[in-house]
């Protein structure tokens, strides 16, 4: 009779080795909070579908299989992968979702192999990622230059809604994620030869970004940098909170139009709407941090900067095929506008 061992236990170490510092990277770096958040999450959704489709948990050391129990054994592999990913896209995920789920698994496989000298079987290879392009929704210029120039608006908004906006603003001109832009001081900012350069090292890809400032982010710069070199020049503020504002401001903007959005489920694609009433999705809803590094990216793509120095202020490597994405927008959006123009000669 083979020998078995329960899951989430198991599941728990690995969680526990991987917040002290026991389970690392293959380069010897420890592995970031946002990851050992995912694997909370997976915890709960494992421990929620065993309890909820009564599907038991367990595992055994395959090299001590017969052939029949090992065939059984790569039965119940199978069937717990389509038993669970079911239950996931029945929660309403999406195929990113359950796809980052699955991944953390086969992670977790090869742990309990390569760290706790477990012998799996090597059923995760039966477990197929699945991955979704998302819509990428990005400022415009003209929406960009908005929020820079126009001091009508920006008087229209409250002191923290303002400071928001400047943030963004921000963002959206350096190309710096969420995480990097509330970790700058004064000494990431240098002034040579009468310009303001942005210098510093993305806490996401390690890698280091020095960024010439126009003139209104350095005054952006200047309204809030602090007398204190330590101190965060933007101060703090909860991911929640600078998502939710971004969305009111973007709706006192009149970004309001309405945009189609869509995921994908198992490989089909999906139109979704919102629940209440018959009300659509607006721009203005999609407004987030994310955004910031998107419109960056797109905006210096769009007004003619080549590929290779957009990826060398951003820290995009050259397999990266999330830059390839922007790409591809931006192409989109000068096709538009070329489009525009060709049709003004289309009449006699």
């Amino acid at each position: 009779m083979k020998k078995t061992s329960l899951i989430i236990p198991l599941f728990k170490r690995f969680i526990k080795e991987t917040v002290t510092g026991k389970r690392v990277k293959k380069n010897g770096e420890r592995i970031k909070p946002g990851s050992v958040q995912n694997y909370d999450h997976l915890l709960t959704n494992l421990t929620r579908f065993s309890n909820d489709t009564k599907f038991e948990l367990r595992i055994c050391d395959a090299s001590k299989l017969n052939k029949r129990e090992f065939l059984s054994e790569k039965n119940y592999w199978k069937k717990f992968y389509l038993k669970f990913t079911d239950y996931l896209y029945k929660k309403d995920c999406h195929d990113n979702y359950v796809g980052s789920n699955i991944k953390i698994i086969r992670a977790f496989f090869n742990y309990l192999k390569n760290d706790k000298d477990l012998s799996t079987g090597d059923f995760q290879r039966f477990f197929y990622v699945r991955k979704e392009e998302v819509e990428i929704f990005v400022l415009s210029p003209e929406q960009l230059k908005f929020l820079i120039h126009d001091k009508e608006f920006e008087q229209m908004l409250t002191p923290e809604l303002r400071r928001i906006k400047d943030i963004f603003v921000f963002g959206c001109t350096t190309g710096l994620r969420y995480s990097d832009v509330f970790l700058l001081t004064n000494k990431n900012f240098e002034k040579m030869e009468g310009e303001w350069y942005l210098k510093l090292k993305s806490q996401k890809t390690k890698t280091f970004s020095f960024i010439k400032l126009p003139a209104y982010a350095v005054i952006i710069y200047q309204r809030y940098q602090s007398q204190n070199s330590k101190v965060s020049v933007f101060g703090q503020t909860s991911l929640t909170l600078f998502n939710k504002s971004l969305k009111k401001i973007g709706e006192q903007a009149g970004f309001t139009a309405p945009v189609e959005v869509s995921r994908e489920k198992q490989g089909k694609t999906h139109k979704i709407t919102k629940k209440t009433d018959d009300s659509k999705n607006r721009f203005c809803d999609k407004m987030s941090s994310h955004m910031m590094r998107r419109t960056a990216v797109t905006t210096l793509l769009i007004l003619g900067m080549p590929e290779h120095l957009v990826r060398k202020i951003s820290g995009h490597s050259y397999a990266s095929s999330s830059f390839n994405r922007y790409v591809h927008y931006a192409q989109a959006y000068i096709d538009e506008e070329i489009d525009k123009v060709y049709s003004k000669l289309e009449t006699y």
